[in-house]
């Protein structure tokens, strides 16, 4: 199994990045691309990635076939009191531009196969959830 981290991926495949609409569908092509190769060759893959866009995420649905996208729903203002980054400090103050859910939409899933709610359940039960709709969709025993 690997996990692709949309962090690790940007500073090391795509650092000349930005946070534009343009530049978040490049970058999250790419971790669509990278989760393509691996996953073709037999390796379990999650990809860990902000993708605010529903048509970045069709792409990614459409290029891994056996592709499930995890909803992880959370309101702006419990991501802004966890912020371990400082990205919604930082985007209220006008230092960040383009922040999801600040100042660029989210727009969510249409049909995720699965939805988790970190606010209501806890890390666990999330994992419980994902775990069990996986044996569900008959892609892990």
């Amino acid at each position: 199994m690997e996990v692709l981290d949309g962090d690790e991926i940007r500073k090391n495949f795509s650092p000349e990045l930005g946070f534009s609409k343009a530049e978040r569908e490049i970058h999250a092509k790419r971790v669509a691309h990278i989760g393509h190769l691996l996953s073709r060759n037999g390796i379990v893959t999650i990809i860990a990635l902000i993708s605010p866009y529903r048509s970045t995420r069709e792409f990614a649905r459409q290029l891994i076939a056996e592709f499930v996208e995890v909803w992880v729903q959370c309101s702006i203002e419990t991501c802004s009191k966890r912020d371990p980054k400082g990205l919604y400090k930082n985007a209220k103050a006008g230092q960040i531009a383009d922040l999801t859910g600040v100042q660029d939409p989210y727009e969510p899933p249409t049909k995720p196969e699965v939805i988790i709610n970190t606010e209501r359940e806890t890390k666990e039960e999330c994992v419980e959830r994902i775990l069990n709709s996986l044996k569900d969709l008959n892609y892990i025993d």
